[in-house]
């Protein structure tokens, strides 16, 4: 067991490295080109790129209930906040001043997995003891585990489940006003239902980034250069870096995966974009992920099978294919997972609920033809710029590539991935420039 865990630990550190390594390996831009490149990110200031929307960072205390910070996520209409000291001492390091970043996929995984100790608890008759009532047991538990027998079922309180989850659902359309609208259609109050069983009422979020460190607070300074982001956001697969004032702790900006590529899709018209824009992945060595490394979910597969395959593979999407080909019909997000608990209908036949099904009910269809909507592709031979237009103009995380006429998914490229295909670390970068190993932080 021992040595499990060791060997667990050793791939979580090797795993940047490994990632960076093995697309270097695969990427066909002449290096030339990328130390050009490189050398002009690390020369545009981070002050240069834009202001978060309305010029303000939120930020929550560490001493936030798990419903309060739901709470202040929806009403924001953000999806993440900063962890902020309450009782830090005025000083300008930022170490001493935030713990990390929390945000709403951390808060369901942290339910998930706290219900899944109940689950088991509640397997032998002892949910009582474990601390957590049969109300949070029954979908929660059933999600995390996966099972699909009866009693994944009888445990089942929508209320308490939906509401949980509402306030990010609503964040997510951009209606975070709405949030407590979406709960009183479970016929129950969005921030009295909200987690109202311990230990999650009195859970605050200083106790979730203790355990579910999904993002260190590691900023840059206004004044350093964009290749830090840019290396935070692939390499080290940070989703958003915090933007500080050098001298002062005070975050002053926000910049996230989706901004980044953003503000590529903008740099059209630019010679040296243009150049790499206009030629096709394949000619680029993307995608990065080969076919048979896709983690895929058959159409008639059951969706807790496809949310419980995201969560063993670290991964925040998955396509979703049909026959020995493998032609792709759609795409599953771990964020959907919050659509499965808001819609009771879904679970009068939650045993046989399969990821069409869940789809079909779910997922924004066509109007002319009422089918679901089709998902995002591009081929081998379409263009980079057309990959970064697709990603920034719908907003997604990922496009998969298909080729044939089946439409087979023959790989995956993910914002991760594009801002890669740009940069390299020149040796020890972000640890010189942090004075202490990145990778040893990420994996505190």
């Amino acid at each position: 067991m021992a040595q499990a865990e060791e060997a667990k630990e050793v791939s979580k550190l090797s795993s940047c490295d490994a990632y960076f390594e093995a697309i270097q390996s695969r990427k066909k831009l002449p290096h030339s080109l990328q130390e050009t490149l490189t050398a002009a990110f690390a020369r545009i200031p981070v002050l240069s790129f834009p202001n978060v929307p309305g010029g303000r960072v939120i930020e929550i205390m560490a001493d936030t209930t798990i419903p309060d910070a739901v709470k202040i996520l929806s009403e924001c209409n953000i999806l993440s906040a900063p962890v902020k000291i309450p009782d830090a001492p005025s000083s300008s390091d930022w170490k001493e001043r935030y713990l990390g970043i929390v945000d709403y996929s951390a808060i369901i995984l942290w339910v998930l997995e706290t219900a899944e100790l109940a689950a088991a608890a509640f397997s032998v008759g002892t949910a009582t003891a474990a601390g957590v009532g049969t109300g949070t047991v029954g979908a929660l538990g059933a999600l995390a585990l996966g099972m699909t027998g009866p009693a994944a079922v009888a445990g089942l309180t929508v209320a308490a489940a939906g509401a949980a989850v509402a306030g990010g659902l609503a964040a997510e359309k951009g209606a975070g006003k709405d949030a407590p609208t979406a709960a009183d259609r479970l016929h129950e109050d969005f921030y009295k239902v909200i987690l109202q069983e311990e230990p999650f009422k009195s859970t605050t979020v200083r106790s979730i980034i203790k355990s579910y460190r999904w993002a260190p607070f590691l900023p840059v300074a206004t004044d350093d250069s964009m290749l830090s982001v840019l290396l935070l956001l692939s390499k080290y697969r940070l989703r958003n870096v915090p933007i500080i004032e050098p001298g002062t702790p005070d975050i002053k900006n926000y910049i996230t995966q989706s901004a980044v590529v953003q503000g590529l899709e903008g740099c059209k018209g630019r010679d040296w974009f243009d150049i790499i824009a206009s030629q096709p992945i394949s000619d680029l060595g993307l995608p990065f992920m080969s076919s048979d490394e896709v983690i895929t979910i058959q159409s008639n597969e059951l969706i807790l099978e496809a949310f419980k395959r995201m969560k063993d593979n670290n991964i925040g999407g998955i396509p979703v294919v049909e026959g020995q080909q493998k032609k792709i019909v759609g795409n599953v997000s771990i964020r959907d997972i919050r659509h499965l608990l808001l819609k009771p209908e879904l679970f009068s036949n939650f045993r046989q609920l399969t990821v069409r099904d869940f789809m079909n009910a779910v997922v924004p269809t066509t109007p002319d033809s009422g089918k679901v909507n089709p998902p995002i592709t591009c081929k081998l031979e379409s263009t980079l710029g057309s990959v970064i237009h697709s990603l920034a103009s719908k907003s997604v995380h990922r496009i998969y590539v298909v080729a044939g006429e089946e439409a087979e998914v023959v790989g995956v490229i993910t914002l991760r991935d594009v801002i890669s295909c740009f940069i390299f670390e020149p040796p020890n970068h972000l640890d010189n420039y942090f004075g202490f190993s990145v990778k040893d932080l990420l994996n505190q």
